[in-house]
């Protein structure tokens, strides 16, 4: 009967253990490839923007329809790649300061712009509104051109963002973010000195790089050169 050499018999597990880590680890990076695809022209921001942060509300049940919102799977911010660059330069001119920008919302399906709509319809479901719309009647909301049935946040480059310490602390921007009052209006000037300059600086930066800014929202901003100027998406943030 032959026997295996002693330096075989070390090899072989060895050799065993090699192919089995080799394994392990080709399967573990088959599954951080990211299974959803992103449609041409369109971007991960946090593959764009290092030190982002992100507080996406409508995956949650903290947004003023108290429930997530149809079309957010995955807590994914998603952006043209034209506008995902121009948030990095912003983010660049904010260290500095020691300040950096976190997302509430970027692309946004238009699926989601149909469940605002039929929110919006229902009367009797006006469990924010003391959070969210204290000072205006729900059916006025569209009136007031706080929500609307179509949204430049399905073309992908639109983008709600505030200012945080490099700690991740908010910043007082004068009122929360989608509270629907002339408080959150960018001119208002009913709000405290340093809230006021916080939104000075965040406007002046995205201005710079290319941002418009909103007359009712001080974190809202669309890119003014974007790519799909009449294009409503509705692929889901997954």
């Amino acid at each position: 009967m032959k026997t295996r050499s002693p330096a075989n018999s070390a090899g072989f597990p060895l050799r065993c253990a090699g192919l089995i880590l080799a394994g392990a680890l080709a399967t573990g990076l088959a599954k951080r490839e990211p299974t959803h695809r992103l449609p041409d022209g369109f971007v991960d921001v946090t593959e764009v923007i290092p030190g982002v942060r992100l507080e996406l509300r409508y995956l949650t049940v903290n947004n003023f329809i108290g429930q997530p919102v149809d079309g957010y799977l995955q807590p994914r911010a998603i952006l043209t790649e034209e506008a995902a660059g121009a948030l990095a330069g912003v983010q660049k001119e904010l260290e500095p300061f020691g300040f950096g920008l976190k997302i509430f919302d970027a692309y946004r399906p238009q699926r989601a712009v149909d469940h605002f709509v039929r929110w919006a319809e229902d009367p009797e479901d006006i469990r924010m509104k003391k959070l969210y719309y204290p000072g205006v009647a729900k059916k006025d909301l569209f009136k007031e051109e706080y929500i609307a049935d179509r949204s430049s946040h399905t073309r992908g480059s639109t983008v709600d963002v505030t200012l945080v310490s490099r700690d991740g602390r908010d910043l007082d921007m004068g009122s929360g973010f989608d509270f629907f009052d002339p408080k959150s209006w960018p001119t208002e000037q009913a709000i405290p000195p340093a809230a006021r300059a916080h939104r000075l600086l965040l406007a002046t930066l995205m201005i710079k790089h290319g941002f418009q800014p909103y007359s009712r929202e001080w974190w809202h901003f669309t890119l003014r050169n974007e790519p799909f100027p009449d294009t409503y998406f509705d692929f889901p943030v997954e």
